[in-house]
């Protein structure tokens, strides 16, 4: 009897684990976020861009870098459009995951953004299985052997006096 106990117990495991995860399953928002871990440079891994008169991918630079950073000031321009942005939970522990939908709909932005440049195998299929999810193109892949594009403001002091100086002008 406890062997017929076991067997149907791994059966039902393995049926339970070998269940694909489904769309809801891999786009869940983010519950919480603390700005305070957004701080600092992030690289563009891979995204995804649709628009609604063309199904094609997009072509992206070399490499892509955002960065964020604790303000007290503010400022965005929009012109005549409305964006929603989401982050997105995903299973890569140094990652952010990024959805903005410009103008309902219209256009669709997916990017992965990371403080490494290569991720592993796994962590692109997640992205890849999120992206067919959202019926997106394909995504680009960034390759993590070109270099980022520098940051000359940020790593130049008299870059960013000059800013500052600039800036107090206008």
């Amino acid at each position: 009897m406890f062997a017929v106990c076991a067997i149907a117990l791994l059966c039902l495991a393995y049926v339970s684990h070998s269940e694909p995860l489904t769309c809801k399953d891999v786009l869940q928002p983010l519950d919480e976020l603390d700005p305070n871990d957004l701080q600092g440079e992030w690289a563009m891994v891979a995204g995804s861009l649709r628009v609604i008169e063309s199904d094609e991918p997009f072509d992206i630079p070399d490499s892509v870098s955002l960065n964020f950073y604790n303000s007290t000031f503010t400022k965005g321009n929009l012109y005549g459009e409305s964006i929603n942005t989401t982050f997105t939970h995903t299973s890569c522990r140094d990652c952010i995951l990024l959805s903005f939908d410009v103008e309902s709909g219209k256009r669709q932005h997916f990017y992965l953004f990371s403080r490494r440049r290569q991720l592993e195998q796994e962590e692109i299929e997640e992205f890849t299985a999120q992206v067919e999810c959202l019926k997106m193109p394909p995504p680009a892949v960034m390759d993590p052997t070109k270099e980022l594009c520098p940051d000359e403001t940020a790593s130049d002091p008299a870059a960013r006096n000059e800013e500052k100086t600039k800036g107090q002008r206008s």
